[in-house]
């Protein structure tokens, strides 16, 4: 029998699993009792299936504008952002904390959704979905003059 740690780390994909050879049960010495010998039935390992990414749909019908007042708010910005909708975020209602730890959240998931996040002023964020192609030059465009843009200490 294998270790029980071992066991653990295969099953949620950290070591790779290794055919185990199990040595046959001993034979009783006794001729004229029967042995009931157990074979151990062919395992198949399960092997994850590869992410599939689902199209996107061709056009965008609808961009969805979030004025967030508190962290629990990014569900909302999450699940249509899933949807490949386009999610504009104010977050001039938030705190300054609160602010930062919804942008890193909006970066983390529009990274892992392979999609875009821009700023558009200081306070203001766009998330476009992949399929979606902003023009412009880029720029941060400065509406508030005295808002203090997001830095890291």
């Amino acid at each position: 029998m294998s270790n029980p740690l071992k066991k653990t780390m295969v099953y949620l994909g950290l070591a790779d699993e290794e055919e185990v050879y199990e040595e046959p049960a001993p034979q009783p010495t006794n001729r004229n009792k029967t042995a009931t010998v157990e074979k151990a039935a062919p395992v198949t390992p399960l092997h994850r299936p590869a992410v599939v990414r689902q199209p996107a749909p061709a056009t965008v019908s609808e961009i969805l504008t979030v004025h967030p007042k508190q962290y629990r708010d990014a569900q909302t910005i999450a699940e249509n952002f899933r949807d490949g909708i386009p999610v504009i975020i104010n977050l001039s209602q938030m705190s300054d904390a609160d602010a930062r730890r919804l942008i890193d959240f909006a970066s983390g998931l529009s990274l892992g959704l392979y999609g875009r996040i821009e700023r558009v002023t200081s306070k203001v964020f766009l998330l476009s979905p992949e399929n979606v192609a902003v023009s412009g030059d880029g720029a941060v465009a400065h509406a508030d003059a005295d808002a203090v843009p997001f830095t890291q200490p």
